[in-house]
């Protein structure tokens, strides 16, 4: 079994990369732009080339699913890059292979507000894919960079579907009938997102879920269980979210960057406006076993198990994270 987690924005340290270790996970897809634009990408690019010098014998930068393989065999964890923003393509669509050739394997079209290219879930209506949309996901398809949907609305997020030809993400959300909330997505968008083939990775950030940071391991589970049954238990993994010891002053970029002089809150509020505390079953990479556990619990077969913990999302990045063939 591979353990891939398919989203976290840590404040990485040696401790968290040997704690990556000690949770067996082999892959994750980290988030190295929010707000950034291209050089200030470049620059966070730096920063992990720095980590992955130091740290070789507990990470290394994947850029394929033959790298995930590699990882186990060599127990190291390969950290694949990520934006939750199209910041860094600025308004140049020849960013996008640039981009792909620096290493990054997904982007957000949206990250809460109207982009470029789509509409964000926070915004009050949703024209859906935009002309430069369009083009722009047309260019992702060719490189090999996956569309990623996950803070994006529900027309965008249909239109995105429909208009990739090849299968897109939701890298980081849950289901809305599970817990209503703006960036969790409903059952026709995961329907439409399991028949393209495309990938679910279910979140651990407590704003998404049940009972917020008192959710328990076997409510969790039996959501994964409900989804499953709604868009196919091969269209779903793993995208926790985590943010883990980043302080929060972070937050506040993430919802704020540089496009407004006011605070927005998100999903949070002026008296709860930090990081909430993570479930006390998944506090950190120590605690994917809890999740495997608890799947086999629910009444989840081991390849069940198996293929929600990582085997899916190795899959998708063996099909989705090369040139397109046409």
């Amino acid at each position: 079994m591979h353990r891939i987690d398919n989203l976290q924005y840590a404040n990485w340290s040696e401790k968290i990369f040997r704690q990556m270790r000690e949770g067996n996970v082999d892959a994750v897809h980290v988030t190295i732009a929010y707000h950034e634009t291209f050089r200030e990408m470049v620059a966070n690019v730096e920063k992990w080339n720095l980590w992955f010098e130091r740290f070789p014998e507990l990470i290394f930068h994947g850029k394929t699913g033959d790298d995930v393989r590699r990882a186990k065999a060599e127990n190291r964890t390969a950290i694949f890059f990520g934006f939750q923003n199209p910041s860094p393509i600025e308004d140049d669509i020849g960013l996008v292979e640039i981009c792909h050739t620096l290493g990054a394997r997904f982007m957000q079209l949206t990250y809460n507000n109207q982009s470029l290219l789509a509409t964000g879930c926070y915004e009050d209506e949703d024209t859906g894919i935009t002309r430069m949309g369009r083009q722009v996901i047309k260019e992702m398809n060719r490189v090999g960079l996956v569309v990623d949907m996950s803070h994006s609305a529900e027309r965008s997020t249909l239109d995105a579907i429909d208009v990739s030809e090849r299968p897109i993400a939701i890298t980081h959300a849950n289901p809305d009938f599970w817990h209503p909330a703006k960036r969790n997505k409903s059952d026709d968008v995961l329907r439409a997102l399991g028949a393209s083939g495309g990938m679910l990775g279910f979140s651990l950030y407590p704003h998404h879920l049940k009972d917020k940071s008192n959710c328990t391991l076997a409510s969790f589970c039996e959501m994964i269980a409900r989804t499953a049954d709604l868009m196919g238990i091969d269209n779903i993994g793993l995208g926790s979210d985590l943010c883990q010891d980043q302080p929060d002053s972070v937050v506040e970029w993430m919802r704020v960057g540089r496009w407004t002089k006011e605070i927005d809150y998100g999903e949070g509020s002026a008296s709860n406006a930090g990081f909430p505390p993570m479930p006390e079953w998944f506090e950190d990479n120590r605690h994917f076993g809890n999740i495997e556990a608890g799947l086999m619990a629910h009444g989840f077969s081991a390849t069940e198990t198996a293929a929600i913990m990582g085997e899916n999302w190795l899959r998708f990045y063996d099909n989705n994270f090369g040139a397109s063939d046409v």
